[in-house]
């Protein structure tokens, strides 16, 4: 007998954004479920970091909505359950002036009251988030101001931040753009072990055709010619389909 479907953890229905007069994309469907490592492709100014600001809900969309479902959760507005989600954007957003540890620390600052921080956070956790510094190749100097580092190891500690939120879902622009290839390899083969293990779901908008073959279960290409245009292949195939 076979296992009922799951409901997709992802839906975009009918999603459409417009900047002034102009459509960016329209009349988007898909769904996403717990695993799927979403890759969004596609040339510069084509519209794929706006598609995942709206799917993170940093952006309404002009049409159509987005629903999260996450087990346990009413409430399927991706701003309502924005916590729940790790989001890595091109501006990295760290502190500049506090050191490594504490920026990776701050993961996990939505789990505690403003009083519990002024102790600190417990000796276990700073371990596991120095062990991801370490990881990431930016564990030498972890008391370094984040300014001090440089723009490659400043993206990997945003990374480390992300990874130790532990969220449920990955919206992820560009997160290996100033990374070579050892690290771009590392970051992203982190990212597909969460999909793989915790069955979490990513989606990140990458250029490499080698990391996208590699990594990605999907790829959502949009149309920069048709804003109605798009194609979603998948890459990998399916459990059910891997074992026929």
């Amino acid at each position: 007998m076979e296992a009922p479907p799951t409901e997709p953890i992802l839906t975009a229905k009918n999603l459409g954004f417009k900047r002034g007069e102009r459509w960016i994309f329209r009349h988007l469907d898909f769904e996403l479920q717990a695993g799927d490592f979403l890759a969004l492709v596609g040339p510069s100014g084509v519209g794929k970091s706006t598609l995942l600001s709206c799917l993170c809900g940093f952006r309404k969309p002009a049409e159509g909505e987005v629903r999260i479902h996450l087990p346990g959760q009413a409430s399927t507005s991706p701003q309502e359950l924005r916590r729940y989600f790790g989001i890595i954007f091109q501006d990295l957003q760290l502190t500049a002036k506090a050191d490594l540890l504490t920026n990776v620390l701050c993961g996990r600052l939505a789990r505690y009251s403003c009083l519990r921080t002024l102790f600190g956070f417990p000796r276990a956790q700073r371990l596991e988030a120095y062990r991801l510094l370490c990881d990431l190749g930016v564990g030498r100097n972890p008391h370094k101001w984040a300014s001090q580092m440089s723009g490659g190891e400043q993206q990997r500690v945003a990374i480390a931040r992300t990874l130790f939120q532990q969220p449920k879902l990955y919206f992820a622009d560009e997160p290996v753009f100033s990374l070579d290839s050892y690290y771009a390899g590392r970051v992203l083969g982190l990212l597909r072990q969460e999909t793989d293990i915790p069955r979490k779901t990513a989606v990140c908008v990458l250029h490499n055709a080698e990391h996208i073959q590699r990594f990605a279960d999907l790829a959502l290409s949009l149309n920069p010619n048709d804003p109605s245009g798009y194609k979603i292949c998948r890459i990998r195939p399916t459990e059910t389909e891997a074992v026929k």
